[in-house]
């Protein structure tokens, strides 16, 4: 892991961020990449933001991206460009909550607080046996409670990582390898046979399922694409236009409907020509793109934050979710 031994604070909060809600082994290439193009706190700052989230495509949860750069703007603006060494003003910063204050805190400046990430409630639930959903807020404040007990005063840092590790390469979530663990003799959950069955956790309710158009729309050799609203789902990235079906709504009718309320346009519906599917950390959607022709208005950012038109070719350079790099490169292969 890059970023194990660093004590660099702008090193830390980069790891810790991308390695919110994704594995180790898919942050490691973005991360070295991250600190070639922004390698300083100012060089972020200083940074547009599509190029930020260009940089931080593919990685998903597009807020952390949007936040690092916010929170970056910040500490040039309120904290001369160095990441403080306090609890609580770590925590002012967009997108740094009780977990990223105290790993930076402690990782960074050596300072003494407890972490509790989902690698750490796995390895303390498992070696406790603790009974209850780790989710619930009794769960979460005993879970906290119990971190800052075990707390070893002047290394919390290396304690911390190595709990987050351990977590990650051996206390994994499905098929633990308990044999290799340096906790095994001291794990209630080990000696019970039970470690598959902690931590407690409610099953998830499944996932709502959404249908979504999109329009792949020509004019003189360029296609239009429309920037998402900063306050929306993927705020700022670069889409197809389109949107989600709503009840009683054919493809065809929900596409112009959507062409009509965020851009100000009517079009003609072609020929269906890609059915994508996508998982997002709360629904899945299928998503259908036609072929479409423009037949009347002129495109205004309505119920969009900007649009362009442009050539295939260019595509590469606007940040978008998976779905429309998707049709993007379908696109870029086709010239």
């Amino acid at each position: 892991m890059p970023w194990r031994g660093s004590k660099n604070p702008y090193h830390i909060w980069v790891s810790e961020i991308m390695l919110q809600q994704t594995q180790v082994d898919t942050v490691i290439p973005y991360y070295r990449r991250w600190l070639k193009r922004f390698p300083t706190v100012k060089k972020l700052a200083e940074a547009k933001l599509h190029d930020v989230l260009q940089e931080w495509q593919g990685l998903g949860y597009y807020s952390r991206a949007r936040n690092l750069h916010k929170a970056a703007q910040k500490v040039m603006r309120d904290f001369d460009g160095a990441l403080p060494n306090d609890l609580e003003r770590l925590r002012t910063l967009p997108g740094v909550g009780r977990y990223t204050a105290g790993a930076i805190y402690s990782i960074a400046f050596n300072g003494d607080a407890a972490v509790a990430d989902g690698n750490v409630k796995r390895v303390l639930a498992r070696i406790f046996n603790l009974q209850y959903d780790i989710k619930s807020s009794h769960g979460e404040r005993y879970l906290w409670s119990l971190a800052e007990s075990l707390l070893p005063r002047g290394k919390a840092g290396d304690y911390n990582q190595a709990l987050m590790d351990l977590g990650a390469t051996i206390c994994k979530p499905q098929n633990p390898l308990c044999d290799q663990c340096p906790l095994k003799k001291i794990c209630e959950a080990r000696r019970l046979g039970i470690q598959s069955q902690r931590p407690v956790t409610k099953k998830k309710a499944r996932a709502p399922h959404y249908d979504v158009t999109a329009a792949i729309i020509r004019k003189n050799g360029r296609v239009l694409i429309a920037q998402r609203p900063a306050e929306k789902l993927l705020g700022g990235m670069w889409e197809f236009p389109g949107g989600k079906m709503e009840k009683g709504e054919t493809k065809e009718m929900c596409l112009k409907r959507e062409l009509k309320e965020e851009l100000g346009i009517e079009v003609k519906v072609g020929k269906q020509v890609l059915t994508l599917r996508h998982a997002y950390s709360h629904f899945k959607i299928t998503l259908y793109v036609f072929e479409s022709k423009l037949v009347k208005g002129k495109a205004r950012a309505i119920d969009v934050a900007d649009f362009k038109w442009l050539p295939p070719r260019a595509l590469a350079a606007y940040p978008m979710g998976k779905t429309d790099r998707q049709i993007a490169e379908s696109l870029i292969n086709r010239r």
